[in-house]
């Protein structure tokens, strides 16, 4: 075993003969590789950065074509920041009935019928140290009018994206109704 001091602390190396080590040590010639005080994981690429999980860039408004071109916005940032977008979806209008009513009375004075528009980013593997970056861009340029959630993706938005087909489901509900499907014989 050899001893020697180095930065003020003595420093003790197993296996090593002393000539080996101080050729090492202030040798540029020699490999780094048989110097065995480096820790393995400094050979590793880089630093592993953290990802998170899939997330839903949900905006909303009640005016359709800035919702649109706010959406192509959203994805084309993305791609320009290197960041995957999986997915991009909308989903179908909410539509509201809103009535005025004139005032101490219950008669109706104006009626507005409105739709509120939902598109949906699917961001996947983003990394933790351009989430900042990017959430701060797309809500800088937040159009007016549009509001902006972003949230962990879960099947149930995945599910809200499809229309029930009524017809479908009325004919369904008629056949049970009549006693279930006919059983053929083969």
């Amino acid at each position: 075993m050899f001893k020697f001091q180095a930065f003020g602390r003595l420093v003790r190396t197993v296996g090593i003969a002393p000539s080996a080590l101080v050729n090492t040590m202030f040798s540029r010639g020699v490999r780094r590789s048989n110097f065995p005080a480096e820790p393995e994981y400094l050979d590793v690429v880089g630093p592993q950065i953290p990802l998170y999980e899939p997330l839903n860039v949900q905006i909303k408004s009640y005016d359709y074509t800035v919702l649109e071109t706010f959406s192509s916005y959203i994805h084309k940032t993305a791609e320009h920041l290197e960041i995957e977008v999986e997915d991009c979806w909308a989903t179908p209008c909410t539509k509201y009935k809103i009535q005025t009513f004139k005032p101490f009375s219950t008669q109706v004075d104006n009626q507005y019928n409105l739709n509120l528009y939902e598109r949906n980013v699917q961001v996947v593997d983003l990394p933790t140290t351009k989430a900042p970056l990017f959430f701060h861009i797309i809500q800088a340029a937040l159009p007016e009018g549009v509001r902006m959630t972003v949230k962990l993706h879960d099947d149930a938005d995945e599910e809200l994206r499809y229309v029930p087909d009524l017809e479908l489901t009325q004919l369904k509900s008629e056949l049970e109704a009549m006693g279930g499907p006919s059983k053929s014989k083969r």
